[in-house]
């Protein structure tokens, strides 16, 4: 696990719901329900009767609407890009044709019947309906609720935070020191 600097703990925790039970910070009752901040930097379970005791909650803005896409291709360079196609295809289908001439000149009426099919089956209806705008799907709003702590508990956060990270640091200093001697003179 990360550790977290004191200094750069914002007081904006959001509501989950866990998997595994836990004693409450308040009351020491078993339950599901933790404030965690966004990162998981932070987290403390508590139950639902003293959710509002520790937290006050934070009224989450107006979700924005859906954008739509101004700059899109435009129907016209649509249109261009099918019909840039159709005529590669074609050119496709003539190189086609003009090998299969020059190698067999026997069977020259059976290949331009089979090639008149193939093209009447390949070629793209110019009579598709081309959609003009393509509309994007509305933002959705975000799922879990704000809480900001109260400004004691908030406090004893941030100081727990800190003492765990002075712990850590003197753990990674007496690493690097020589150990006391076990046996006797």
């Amino acid at each position: 696990m990360a550790t977290a600097t004191s200094t750069g703990l914002q007081n904006i925790y959001y509501e989950r719901k866990t998997g595994t039970s836990r004693p409450c910070f308040i009351c020491n009752r078993p339950t599901t329900t933790v404030l965690a901040t966004i990162k998981t930097e932070d987290f403390l379970y508590t139950c639902d009767s003293h959710l509002t005791d520790t937290a006050s909650p934070i009224s989450s803005p107006t979700p924005i609407p859906a954008l739509t896409p101004t700059s899109g291709p435009s129907a016209e360079d649509l249109k261009k890009v099918i019909s840039e196609y159709q005529s590669r295809e074609a050119r496709k289908l003539d190189k086609d044709k003009v090998k299969k001439d020059e190698k067999d000149t026997d069977k020259d009426k059976e290949k331009e019947n089979e090639n008149d099919k193939i093209n009447s089956s390949t070629s793209i209806p110019s009579t598709q309906s081309i959609p003009t705008s393509t509309v994007q799907p509305p933002i959705p709003a975000p799922t879990h609720k704000k809480y900001a702590l109260h400004r004691h508990i908030f406090e004893m956060r941030k100081n727990e935070l800190k003492r765990k990270e002075q712990g850590n640091k003197a753990k990674e200093v007496s690493r690097g020191l020589p150990q006391v001697p076990r046996t006797g003179f």
